[in-house]
């Protein structure tokens, strides 16, 4: 059961970081740059200015208005939603060397969007794209990060690539590394499940709280589950308490079933508690902020934690 709902789980998160691939634009560093006035015209929901600032800079070949026109197209926004007109300009970004473009690009290979669904060149995109990260920079972790796990969810599915454990969890450590939570939860769950990897809950524990620290629920829950039994951390019923509180409150109403899953946890837990650590568990998640996307990163800090800009 646990297995048939992590490869849900894996799946569904597969398809959240793919189309976060097209909302997560790049960020100029001047603003008296052409495009950052574009991007502030999406951000402001001000999209016929931006229509008409990002068009013709991506006609001219400015690799980073052609991703984001892309991005419009794909959503529809001062523009036609058209999955055909989006893949052509992330292709025409991909192929000047924009990792966000090839990630994308990858995506819509991956889900059959705009182009014949074909997981070979969705796993040549995804490659190209996983290996922005040697550029450096934080935008460059944070967007190869995203490639990188959905080359092991390649590797792990044997979609476009045979079937390979291995590689499969050198992408997803990759990932992991640079900040990607869905990466860091898997990783997470594969030290839970043995599949890999040795049995090991301390390590477990230290993916999963990289992960929940960025809002991740299944990361959040299952960190819940392990202070509740105090495996891998010293058993802890207010923090397992806090960490099922967020992990619920995040699930929408499509998602009964898990929430009251979770619900279910958290009340055996509280069942043990004192009034005054209820008191404490609910005070600590109601403070409780997440960290940035990316930002959990094994291989580097967050000083400042960067806007998502549009």
């Amino acid at each position: 059961m646990r297995k048939a709902t992590l490869a849900l789980f894996i799946s569904a998160s597969l398809i959240l970081a793919l189309w976060a691939t097209f909302i997560n634009r790049p960020r100029p560093t001047h603003p008296d740059d052409p495009y950052f006035s574009g991007l502030m015209a999406l951000a402001n929901n001000d999209y016929d200015a931006a229509e008409k600032i990002l068009r013709p800079l991506a006609e001219n070949g400015n690799a980073d208005a052609q991703r984001s026109f892309g991005s419009m197209y794909l959503e529809g926004k001062g523009v036609p939603q058209d999955n055909a007109e989006a893949t052509k300009w992330y292709r025409s970004s991909a192929e000047q060397g924009n990792t966000a473009a090839q990630r994308g690009l990858g995506a819509m290979y991956a889900r059959g969007l705009g182009v014949p669904q074909n997981y070979t060149e969705a796993v040549r995109w995804f490659r190209l794209a996983a290996e922005g990260a040697n550029s450096g920079g934080l935008d460059a972790y944070s967007e190869a990060a995203k490639a990188q796990y959905a080359l092991g969810y390649m590797y792990d599915n044997g979609q476009g690539v045979p079937h390979d454990e291995v590689e499969a969890l050198k992408w997803y450590r990759l990932a992991a590394e640079h900040g990607s939570a869905d990466a860091q939860s898997v990783l997470g769950s594969m030290h839970v499940h043995r599949k890999g990897v040795s049995q090991d809950y301390a390590e477990a524990a230290t993916w999963y709280r990289l992960a929940a620290d960025q809002g991740n629920v299944l990361a959040q829950s299952q960190l819940g589950l392990l202070y509740a039994y105090g495996r891998g951390v010293p058993q802890d019923f207010v923090q397992a308490h806090k960490w099922f509180n967020l992990a619920s409150a995040q699930l929408s109403g499509s998602e009964t079933k898990r929430r009251e899953t979770i619900d279910e946890f958290r009340n055996n837990v509280e069942a043990k508690m004192s009034q005054a650590q209820i008191a404490e568990a609910q005070r600590l998640a109601q403070e409780w902020r997440p960290q940035g996307e990316g930002c959990n990163s094994l291989r580097q800090g967050c000083a400042s934690t960067p806007s998502s800009a549009p």
